[in-house]
């Protein structure tokens, strides 16, 4: 496998395949020994977990600023693929805040490079952890619509079980610029080749209807939610994880533990993904037509 210079500083890229695309790569490497290679995963078969996690900044509770404390979070998860928002400070040179090296020695995982920003860590803040160095990695990043900055990661990846899609995101906080973002993003895979997508992130939205959930529902299905805010009492189910075709993903279940309680807002969001067999050749054809009267609702 060789090894080609990344535009994102500090990145190694490996590929597979001349023929195929360079995998942007991020983090400090891990140490032989602390977890060991796992091409397939932890779960057998086409299984994989996933998770999503608002870390907020790296602020727990009592705001205190601990990325050792969110690393050993994530260290407890141990998903193969986690999406995290608020990875970087919202303004001046929007700094990486995730502590790289001490994911890597704790959770032997690493980030896939987002930021074209020195010392970055995600896209508007939204952020891809990996298990293991992909086969293949295809990323697509969305500027999504609405009165604050927020944006969508679309990632094509194959870990050794199947291609399939990841869309980290983190929807706003006003309801209309929900609908118009989530309708964005819907718009961004009617243009993409059918893949298992995984939609994971921060909807900041807990109401059906006429709502972000309201446009996501013709492609992903209705959604039951699990409370992840906020994280010492939850109520809310801010934090999504949403799959295409039905059975994909596996129903949610917040991570829910001492640690996860006291540093961040968010608890994270966990499921279990099972990717179909067989390759997109036998998936559904029904995502086009869901995702056109997805948007015309949104319109």
């Amino acid at each position: 496998m060789r090894a080609i210079i990344d535009p994102c500083e500090g990145t190694a890229r490996a590929a597979p395949h001349d023929s195929g695309p360079g995998i942007p790569v991020r983090g400090a490497a891990v140490p032989p020994g602390r977890v060991p290679s796992q091409r397939h995963g932890r779960h057998g078969g086409n299984e994989m977990l996933v998770a999503t996690y608002n870390v907020h900044k790296c602020q727990g509770a009592a705001g205190r600023f601990d990325p050792q404390r969110i690393a050993a979070v994530i260290a407890e998860i141990q998903a193969d693929v986690v999406a995290v928002q608020e990875a970087d400070q919202r303004f001046g040179a929007r700094l990486g805040l995730l502590d790289e090296a001490d994911i890597a020695r704790r959770a032997g995982m690493r980030l896939l490079c987002q930021s074209d920003r020195p010392g970055g860590h995600g896209w508007h803040g939204n952020a891809i952890l990996v298990r293991e160095e992909p086969l293949a990695y295809e990323r697509r990043r969305l500027d999504l619509p609405g009165l604050e900055p927020r944006g969508a990661v679309v990632a094509d990846l194959d870990m050794g079980k199947g291609r399939f899609r990841i869309v980290a995101a983190h929807l706003g906080l006003l309801g209309h610029s929900r609908v118009r973002q989530a309708a964005a993003i819907l718009g961004a895979l009617a243009e993409a080749d059918p893949l298992p997508t995984i939609l994971l992130g921060d909807l900041n939205e807990w109401r059906a209807g006429a709502s972000a959930l309201g446009v996501l529902e013709p492609l992903f299905g209705r959604m039951a939610g699990t409370p992840t805010f906020p994280a010492r009492l939850p109520i809310l189910p801010l934090d999504r994880i949403l799959g295409w075709p039905e059975g994909v993903a596996g129903q949610p279940e917040a991570h829910n533990t001492p640690l996860a309680r006291g540093a961040s807002d968010h608890l994270p969001l966990k499921a279990v993904v099972r990717l179909p067999s067989g390759g997109r050749g036998r998936l559904p054809d029904n995502r086009r037509a869901a995702i056109s009267v997805a948007t015309a609702q949104a319109a």
